[in-house]
């Protein structure tokens, strides 16, 4: 081949931009204003689209008009003064009519229209579509607060509808990756934009259902133009997500971007990797978290046994205070305290009548004849005093019986058969039980 017949990318490219600048020197052209993007050069790209097509667009600053005097379209001349230019306050979904004439940026190898008119000709079809479904399925109740259902609390089940390929579920796992205390992750691929998509994704939602492994179901997908996110503005991809037993947590494009299944879903995340932030918690708050909880648990207890111990505490002395052991050691007590008493009168009385004996002695070395009366009256206390020793019918074979409340027992009347008795002997205390009762000759003594 000869090679003056070849032409180099850029040869063939000028020559395409020569032909096309050529034959579309200026033109007016209507479409719905789409990727609307104002970066710090002050120029203003965007994208004009109708059902079928799309046409990149340029609006460069040296072109744009601080105000309007007169309609671009009709050059009718505002009779209420100058307007704001459209520049400004350019918006996506809205439908324009642009003038401008087509030409071919070189480094990408794509025509596109540089603006260099454009009048706002009202909200655009698509944009109106969405508009109509929202107060449809509003109207019906499928964006209302009420039936939106609280999200899980860490869940460890969790069903992912998107495209496996797609970066959305990349940062979505990477994120959770690091996050929660570990959850399990099935992908249920689907494409996530074209009139294919809705059906697949309606598909998933109830495979989800029908499973029922999963304890939440996530849409995910990056952020896009309102034509590539139209998939999830369908209607009955939206009456799915409503009906799905399974809650639902929609992670679709960026945090400006809404969509039908935003509104159906029972919460809505900014991004997807917000998605990953709303279901699963940082492990060091979960750290901290269980600390806390350890910490109170510990706390807790410690109170509750300590009560538990000051309870058993009352139990306890309120059960010795009510023993029948102590209140027996308590009268014991108490009778021996009193024949201690009983004692000590008795040596009192005996020592004051050794007193007496003495100085009756010394009387009777003086005068024998109250000598021998001194005697008898001796003797008389002697046996006053013997008769005075508690201890002394003991010795004669006398054993007195008391009863459990320390009393004797004086006549038959006393007792009952079963009562526990106990007697007393000269050396010590007997333990008996009474088995009868039967009166004696000496009952009337």
């Amino acid at each position: 081949m000869n090679d003056d017949r070849i032409l180099s990318v850029t040869a063939l490219t000028e020559a395409v931009r020569k032909r096309l600048e050529g034959t579309f020197p200026f033109v007016w052209v209507r479409g719905q204003v789409t990727d609307l993007s104002r970066p710090a050069s002050g120029h203003v790209f965007f994208a004009l689209r109708d059902e079928h097509s799309r046409l990149a667009a340029v609006w460069f600053k040296g072109d744009m008009r601080p105000a309007e005097h007169f309609d671009p379209l009709t050059g009718e001349i505002y009779e209420d003064g100058p307007r704001p230019g459209l520049a400004a306050s350019l918006e996506n979904g809205v439908e324009i009519v642009c003038a401008g004439r087509l030409s071919l940026y070189a480094p990408r190898g794509a025509y596109r229209l540089v603006v260099e008119y454009a009048s706002e000709q009202g909200t655009g079809r698509l944009h109106e579509e969405f508009l109509r479904l929202r107060a449809k399925l509003a109207a019906e109740g499928l964006f209302a607060p009420e039936r939106k259902r609280p999200l899980p609390v860490l869940p460890r089940r969790i069903a992912l509808v998107t495209s496996p390929k797609g970066a959305a579920v990349h940062d979505f796992l990477r994120l959770s990756g690091r996050r929660g205390p570990g959850a399990e992750f099935r992908i249920y691929p689907v494409p996530v934009q074209g009139e294919g998509a809705p059906p697949k994704i309606i598909e998933a939602v109830h495979r989800i259902a029908a499973e029922g492994w999963a304890e939440v179901l996530v849409l995910l997908r990056g952020g896009g133009s309102p034509e590539d996110l139209r998939a999830f503005n369908d209607e009955e991809l939206a009456r799915a997500v409503c009906r799905s037993p399974v809650p639902v947590l929609a992670g679709i494009g960026h945090e400006v971007d809404f969509t039908l299944a935003d509104l159906a879903a029972d919460a809505r995340a900014a991004t997807p990797s917000h998605a990953a932030q709303m279901l699963l918690p940082e492990r060091a708050e979960l750290y901290r978290a269980l600390s806390e909880l350890r910490a109170a648990l510990r706390e807790t207890a410690e109170r509750r046994l300590e009560r538990a111990s000051g309870r058993f505490a009352d139990l306890a002395n309120g059960l010795r205070r009510l023993s029948p052991r102590r209140t027996l050691e308590a009268r014991r007590e108490r009778l021996t305290a009193e024949l201690r008493l009983l004692l000590g009168a008795g040596r009192l009385v005996l020592q004051r009548e050794e007193a007496r004996l003495k100085r009756a002695c010394a009387e009777l070395a003086v005068r024998p004849e109250k000598l021998k009366l001194r005697a008898a009256s001796l003797e008389h206390l002697v046996l006053r005093l013997e008769a005075l020793n508690p201890y002394a019918p003991l010795r004669r074979g006398y054993a007195p019986a008391r009863k459990a409340d320390g009393s004797f027992v004086r006549r038959i009347g006393d007792v009952l058969p079963g009562d526990a008795l106990t007697i007393m002997v000269t050396d010590g205390d007997i333990a008996v039980r009474v088995e009868g009762i039967q009166a004696g000759e000496h009952a009337g003594a």
